[in-house]
């Protein structure tokens, strides 16, 4: 048998025995009881909008996702989306997903994050082989910098055909979150009111890309780092002041040594909690 086949093997067999384990994870609700994947998918099925808070290097988080998208696909109109891909980027995702352009061109006209080929190309590709839209909702990050290096009313100066890119001015703003505190504190002396607008502006504009492509009756399941939607914060304080009445589902990625029990510090965190063993090897 050729090499490279039987390694690929190997690694395959490896891996899937991995996560039969009990021990690679482990899924909990928000009060730390735990649950089953087959039971958080039932209930998911009845949202509107999911945020999906992962870990960017986590295998199993990015494994998770994809089985998601692929429950709920078998049950409702799903509509995908991250933080992962920006919003002027947007025309060169859609002629991926429509098969203009493969992905070399891909690649070479969007500004992919380093780990994309191994932890979201498989999600975006599910979309491309079910003809599902799938959206890149974050801000483009030279705006995010500027307002990191002078807050909001540098965004005013934009000219029309570029604040299309972001949330409508004026941003809202409450600095007195606790996720944003948190900023300030883990920061130290690197932190300003100005890095935590420049967190805000992510927030928001994801909030308002996810909601400019909602349609009724369908499920829209957004990625993006858990801090972006922890404590129910972040994005989710977006969507929830301006859509109010739709029915929102959050996920939280943390690790554990023991995965017997939800550390206390992470319950609350998120309507579902996976909680993944220390030990699991990161894609980068």
């Amino acid at each position: 048998m050729n090499r490279t086949i039987l390694c690929t093997i190997s690694f395959c067999l490896v891996f899937g025995a991995l996560f039969s384990q009990d021990r690679a994870y482990r899924l909990y609700t928000s009060k730390g009881k735990k649950t089953s994947f087959k039971k958080m998918v039932n209930e998911l099925e009845e949202k509107d909008i999911i945020l999906f808070g992962e870990l960017h290097d986590n295998p199993v988080a990015h494994w998770l996702q994809l089985e998601l998208a692929k429950h709920l696909h078998k049950t409702s109109p799903l509509l995908l989306g991250a933080e992962m891909i920006e919003t002027d980027n947007q025309q060169v995702l859609n002629a991926y997903l429509d098969g203009e352009i493969d992905y070399a061109g891909l690649d070479s006209l969007a500004r992919l994050w380093s780990n994309y080929k191994t932890d979201y190309a498989p999600l975006v590709n599910f979309a491309r082989d079910n003809k599902l839209t799938f959206i890149g909702t974050n801000i483009p990050r030279k705006y995010a910098s500027m307002v990191y290096r002078n807050g909001f009313g540098i965004l005013d100066s934009l000219p029309p055909g570029e604040k299309k890119w972001i949330a409508p001015l004026p941003i809202p703003f409450d600095s007195t979150l606790t996720k944003y505190r948190e900023i300030l504190k883990m920061m130290g002396d690197h932190g300003s009111p100005e890095l935590v607008m420049a967190q805000a502006i992510k927030d928001a504009t994801m909030a308002h890309s996810i909601l400019q492509n909602y349609k009724e009756g369908y499920i829209f399941l957004h990625l993006n780092g858990s801090f972006h939607s922890d404590d129910y914060q972040g994005i989710l304080w977006y969507l929830r002041k301006q859509r109010p009445r739709l029915k929102y589902a959050t996920i939280s990625t943390v690790m554990q040594d023991d995965l017997g029990k939800l550390e206390e510090a992470y319950l609350g965190r998120a309507d579902y909690i996976i909680c993944v063993d220390s030990d699991m090897t990161s894609t980068y």
